[in-house]
């Protein structure tokens, strides 16, 4: 699977403290993360991640390019809901493309939580129906 994280500000200790309780399951995984958030996951993991800029700076919108071209099956971003942030258009657009894509997308750790375990128990096989029909493509 090909796996994104992004986390707001706010958010970064408690995306690195999620992803080492179940670094297990990330294991052999394809990982994608904002610049900041995936510097902080490999220098508490020994995962590798392919980093792109920091979400401000087009990262949210890298990220979202990889959800157009059908190159991601899950997303984790933790939001700070609490604080306004400045690229909130990117963040819509990211998150709009989710849903265009059929993108499982979590914004908060419970819900992350569920994805991961899903993960494990290898549940993601309906994702091999979101490829048969992607948006745009008529019969």
């Amino acid at each position: 699977m090909k796996i994104a994280f992004i986390a707001h500000d706010r958010k970064k200790d408690e995306m690195v403290n999620f992803v080492t309780a179940y670094e297990d399951v990330f294991q052999g995984h394809e990982m994608y993360s904002t610049g900041t958030t995936g510097q902080r996951i490999m220098e508490a993991t020994s995962l590798r991640i392919h980093r792109f800029m920091s979400g401000p700076l087009g990262g949210d919108q890298q990220i979202g390019a990889l959800v157009a071209q059908d190159e991601l099956d899950l997303i984790i971003f933790l939001r700070d809901p609490l604080m306004a942030q400045p690229h909130e258009p990117d963040i819509s657009a990211l998150l709009r493309l989710c849903d265009v894509y059929g993108i499982p997308v979590a914004t908060n750790i419970a819900t992350a939580e569920i994805l991961v375990k899903a993960i494990d128990r290898g549940d993601f096989a309906w994702r091999d129906l979101v490829h048969k029909y992607k948006p745009g493509i008529e019969e």
